[in-house]
């Protein structure tokens, strides 16, 4: 059976990649395909390694039932440009530091995560680590959006496989 990898970067991993991550988690459980689509997260930047979740990006995923607490930052590895088909990044200094460390022969699976939102957004995911509360609201809508789109289009990955 086909398995597919999404990775999710962001600057620090603790706020806008591991909400990705637990809500891409979340939609391939709900849709039945756990077993098949592997979700993780990392930073771009070696900076909160180790650190929980931020508290605020917890209290607003867990309001809308996804728990974060589980998660810890981690940084990118060089070895993660092998290891996953699909990197998305949240933001165009994520996705240039990305392009600037990756082998040219893995360039094809970095994307922009807003590239698979239905509704139009600015290309970056905004970070709302020093926003308000209704800035994690928000990044929340942007996430929902294009982790249901980032679905659809492994959904048709994995069937074009079988």
């Amino acid at each position: 059976m086909t398995k597919y990898s999404i990775l999710l970067v962001c600057t620090d991993n603790l706020c806008r990649s591991p909400t990705a991550e637990e809500v891409l988690r979340q939609k391939a459980i709900h849709q039945g395909l756990n077993d098949r689509v592997h979700v993780a997260s990392a930073a771009t930047h070696d900076l909160s390694t180790g650190e929980p979740v931020d508290f605020h990006a917890q209290k607003h995923a867990m309001r809308r039932g996804y728990d974060l607490s589980g998660l810890t930052a981690r940084l990118l590895q060089p070895e993660d440009f092998q290891r996953f088909d699909l990197i998305l990044a949240m933001d165009e200094s994520n996705l240039l530091t990305l392009r600037l460390s990756c082998p040219p022969r893995f360039h094809h699976k970095l994307l922009y995560f807003t590239q698979y939102c239905s509704e139009p957004v600015s290309q970056d995911v905004p970070d709302p680590f020093y926003g308000q509360p209704d800035d994690f609201e928000h990044v929340l809508d942007v996430i929902e959006d294009g982790c249901a789109g980032v679905l659809m289009a492994v959904q048709e990955k994995l069937s074009d496989d079988d």
